[in-house]
């Protein structure tokens, strides 16, 4: 957390940290999502610095939002996302595959 943040955001911070790591996040990841929810909150609250564009135009704050555009969206997982999910799968030549025969390979 930046210095100087107020007792709430470090309690927000360690709440989503720990809900991930629940989730099975890894501790790195974990700590990162934690961070920049909170980061985008007090952004979209005024007390950050200099908050970013986006960050206070979003009409949904992030954990209202809850990872809602997370592979998810009109697009819906990015090709590297389906490639992995088939390489876990060991799908045979999936190297050489587009986005849409990926998920059709993953029955998507």
């Amino acid at each position: 957390m930046p210095a100087g943040s107020s007792a709430k955001r470090e309690r927000q911070y360690e709440h989503i940290k720990e809900s991930a790591e629940k989730r099975g996040v890894p501790e790195r990841r974990a700590e990162e999502i934690a961070a920049r929810t909170v980061n985008k909150e007090r952004a979209r609250a005024g007390e950050a610095h200099k908050p970013g564009k986006v960050s206070t135009r979003d009409p949904k704050s992030a954990s209202r939002r809850g990872g809602e555009r997370s592979h998810k969206g009109a697009q819906g997982p990015t090709r590297d996302q389906l490639y992995e999910e088939a390489r876990r799968q060991h799908i045979e030549g999936r190297s050489s595959m587009t986005k849409e025969q990926l998920r059709n390979a993953l029955g998507r």
